[in-house]
């Protein structure tokens, strides 16, 4: 990043030295703007490991910052928000100048606090500074509805009044969450769920400077950025920003889920936990890949889920590490050196799929059902888009002399190499999606157009203990 003359020696111990080296302190805002602009000039990427919102959340964030505005994130579970917030510390300098051994981090010139204001009364140039790190300058709170004014703002601490300090002192108070955060970035997520009596307490900070604090009327001139994040049900229903805050909130942007297959995928790939596989190659097919996210995209579109409260990108991370630990189960039973996870292990999504799904009222029991409904309209769709299912009528047809074709998750590769030989027309099909990659992928994609012909009618499909039985 391009540095100014702010970039001052850090060697400066003292506000003296810190003066006589030419440092100026910029307001927080100004400089997440300064960085910003030379982040910009550069072409660097301002958000890395965000996907899918390059034209449309990221250029608003960008304007909200150059705006100097703060700034709250709405959008529904799973979409980045939270990400982006922590993010904005990067638009921070590395290092950053404050009054040492004071409760709230001060501008060594203009100090806020009454702490800070007796040091320098006291050392004057010799008041000792301290570099903070941009990490050290971002503050997070998840609102819930226990939270207090003290754990945001402050209460008058106990001991210091048993040290003797009168209730009337200045220092007898004890900061809380956002002037802690002062010379850097606050977030609240969800911040609807925070009562209306703290939210009009949070105003005061923003708005008028000044705060009640058993009596005490503490005027702080925080240099805090304040950003928040919420989701629209809570939003409108179960709780609710009052009209002031909201207004003190320079920007307002909406985020959204990946808008494409292979954003999905791109996310679920690039957050999936990486694990030891025991020296076992676990490799997912193109095409298993595009069913896991096409199931979140179906749940997202399904009438059955509860589209307020949103299927969140987790499904997909959680859902493709599923089928991973499946296929990896398999082959730490089976003793096989590659595994890619099959048709046969989607089952195995179930409680990862079920656990991120609101469901819509319904009889008690068909969450089951439904989720079968959505995984089987992800394969559907996945298939359609890879076959023609009429070139694929000579597959279906050598069933007809009543061949009957066993799968199952727990059987091994090889034992699918002769159905190639039983089915005619199936290995060249085979051949268009898994190409000369090995056994463990031509046994995932055998299941694959299978389950796709069963899917559009062409076979019958019977449920066995472990697996299923293919039929005309």
């Amino acid at each position: 990043m391009a540095r100014s003359k702010n970039a001052a020696p850090q060697r400066a111990k003292t506000v003296g030295q810190l003066q006589a080296a030419g440092y100026e302190v910029l307001p927080v805002k100004a400089e997440l703007r300064k960085n910003l602009i030379a982040k910009l000039i550069a072409g660097e990427a301002l958000f890395p490991g965000v996907v899918g919102y390059d034209e449309t959340v990221i250029p608003q964030v960008q304007n909200a910052l150059l705006a100097g505005q703060d700034l709250i994130l709405l959008g529904e579970r799973g979409q980045a928000k939270s990400r982006i917030l922590r993010s904005l510390t990067a638009l921070l300098d590395e290092h950053t100048p404050v009054l040492a051994d004071v409760d709230v981090p001060e501008n060594p010139y203009q100090p806020i606090s009454a702490q800070g204001k007796a040091l320098i009364a006291e050392h004057g140039d010799d008041a000792p500074i301290h570099w903070m790190g941009r990490d050290e300058r971002y503050g997070e709170k998840l609102a819930t509805p226990d939270i207090t004014i003290a754990d945001l703002i402050g209460e008058v601490d106990p001991i210091k009044v048993a040290e003797g300090r009168y209730l009337s002192d200045d220092l007898t108070l004890h900061f809380g969450l956002v002037p802690r955060a002062n010379r850097g970035i606050f977030a609240i997520n969800e911040l609807p769920d925070l009562t209306e009596r703290i939210q009009v307490g949070l105003l005061n900070v923003l708005e008028e400077r000044d705060v009640q604090i058993r009596g005490h009327k503490v005027r702080l001139n925080l240099d805090v950025f304040l950003a928040a994040t919420a989701n629209p049900e809570d939003y409108t229903n179960r709780g609710r920003i009052i009209t002031p805050l909201k207004d003190r909130y320079g920007a307002q942007i909406r985020t959204h889920y990946p808008a494409s297959i292979e954003q999905e995928i791109t996310i679920m790939e690039q957050e999936a936990t990486q694990l030891d596989t025991a020296g076992r190659r676990i490799t997912v097919p193109d095409y298993m890949r595009e069913i896991l996210a096409e199931v979140t995209h179906a749940a997202r579109r399904s009438p059955d889920v509860n589209q307020r409260s949103g299927v969140s990108v987790r499904a997909s991370i959680a859902n493709f590490e599923a089928v991973k630990a499946n296929a990896l189960r398999r082959a730490l039973r089976l003793g096989e050196a590659e595994a890619a996870p099959r048709i046969s292990d989607l089952p195995f999504i179930a409680p990862s799929l079920q656990g991120k799904l609101e469901f819509e009222a319904m009889e008690e029991g068909q969450e089951e059902t439904i989720a079968r409904r959505i995984v089987n309209a992800a394969v559907r769709t996945v298939f359609d888009r890879r076959f023609k299912v009429d070139d694929l009528e000579p597959v279906a047809l050598a069933f007809s002399e009543g061949l009957v074709v066993e799968t199952g998750e727990a059987a091994a590769a090889g034992q699918y190499a002769h159905i190639l030989d039983q089915v005619e027309g199936l290995g060249d099909a085979v051949a268009r999606i898994a190409g000369e990659a090995g056994a463990a992928h031509t046994a995932a994609a055998i299941e694959f157009i299978l389950e796709g012909l069963h899917l559009n009618k062409l076979l019958n499909k019977r449920s066995l203990p472990g697996g299923a039985a293919f039929t005309a």
